[in-house]
């Protein structure tokens, strides 16, 4: 007797189901890849606590099955390499050195089907930042390792992973301070150092010349302005994207060499020029100033260091230009002419093919 259609499609279906269900049954026990760290910070030492799952460990470590370490005589005898494993993992640092963890004293976690270490570094002083570097394991791309940061009576929480690899803590309120300002004070002066079309536009404002005063409240209106905007998109108020705030910058530096050109006789309105522009370069900053990972205990310190940084490398390049142009001005009216329509010129050049640039190339050439 031959079977019917309907059944013989039945037993098809069948089939595959079986096939499916038992190909996925090895992808659904592997549970979901967390570790957790934690991070205890006291004022002369660093403790740690490490909770790793067996199956990550046996991957990497070649132990199968992986729950072998669940037995603690079998885990213990493991020790040695697990360390090794994690040391060369991940990384703890203290005020920009590495610390040496000797992780020890594993433990079974049955329950969670983990195991976990312990680590406990001495410090000659109180951290003024923490550091840790991972990520923990690479084979699995959605690992992701759980950070507390224990610090007196405050928590920070954090995550290391593949896409996050590295985090920085800053300590306590003293020392921490003194972190922030002297990471964030250099960052700013780099940050316009190696600005050139921040830069470009302050040579703008400054090619004309002018009193002391003059060009004390051109740079001032410029600073109150970025001070701003910059504060406003660092706080996440406001945050208008980079794709419009990069083309304006451009265009802001179009406009002084143009402004330069079409001087005319009658009041000066440089300052207010500053101003209006340095709104808009402020928000330019910030974008740099988000991919720095801002301390959310030290928000206001972090803004005030980058800012007073932006300022000491913006006066430095006031000073030069400004000193380079008035010994021009002062010996040769003509050779000033000529060079404040030269540099117009290149300002203009220069604004509009960065402008062009990031409207149509908004990631680069």
């Amino acid at each position: 007797m031959g079977i019917s259609p309907p059944m013989r499609w039945s037993r098809r279906l069948m089939v595959v189901l079986a096939t499916c269900l038992i190909s996925t049954a090895p992808a659904a026990a592997h549970p979901v890849p967390f570790s957790y760290l934690d991070l205890r910070i006291q004022p002369d030492a660093i403790e740690a606590s490490l909770v790793i799952h067996v199956i990550d460990l046996g991957h990497d470590l070649g132990i199968s099955p992986a729950e072998r370490l669940l037995d603690p005589s079998f885990a213990k005898a493991q020790e040695s390499a697990i360390a090794a494993l994690v040391a060369t993992r991940l990384t703890i640092g203290a005020d920009g050195r590495a610390l040496t963890m000797m992780w020890t004293g594993i433990e079974v976690l049955a329950e969670r089907s983990s195991v976990r270490l312990r680590a406990r570094v001495p410090l000659e002083r109180p951290a003024g930042t923490v550091t840790v570097d991972g990520p923990l394991f690479l084979y699995e791309p959605e690992h992701q390792t759980f950070v507390n940061v224990y610090d007196g009576p405050e928590l920070t929480q954090a995550i290391i992973a593949i896409e996050r690899k590295h985090l920085e803590y800053f300590v306590g309120v003293g020392q921490g301070i003194v972190a922030v300002i002297r990471k964030f004070i250099p960052a700013g002066v780099h940050h316009i150092m190696i600005g050139p079309d921040h830069i470009l536009f302050l040579v703008g404002l400054l090619l004309l010349g002018g009193s002391l005063k003059r060009l004390a409240l051109i740079v001032t209106g410029f600073t109150v302005a970025h001070s701003i905007t910059l504060s406003l998109a660092a706080l996440n108020i406001f945050t208008p994207p980079a794709r419009l705030i990069e083309p304006a910058i451009a265009l802001s530096i179009v406009y002084i060499g143009a402004d330069n050109l079409l001087k005319r006789e009658g009041r000066d309105l440089r300052a207010w020029i500053a101003f209006a522009f340095g709104l808009i370069h402020g928000f330019g900053f910030a974008n740099v100033l988000r991919e720095m990972d801002l301390p959310a205990r030290a928000l206001g310190w972090s803004l005030f260091s980058f800012n007073l940084g932006v300022e000491v490398g913006q006066l430095l390049i006031v000073v030069v230009v400004a000193t380079l142009l008035a010994a021009v001005r002062s010996r040769n009216a003509v050779l000033n002419q000529r060079l404040v329509v030269a540099g117009s010129a290149i300002v203009i050049a220069c604004g509009a093919f960065w402008f062009v640039e990031r409207l149509v190339f908004p990631g680069g050439l």
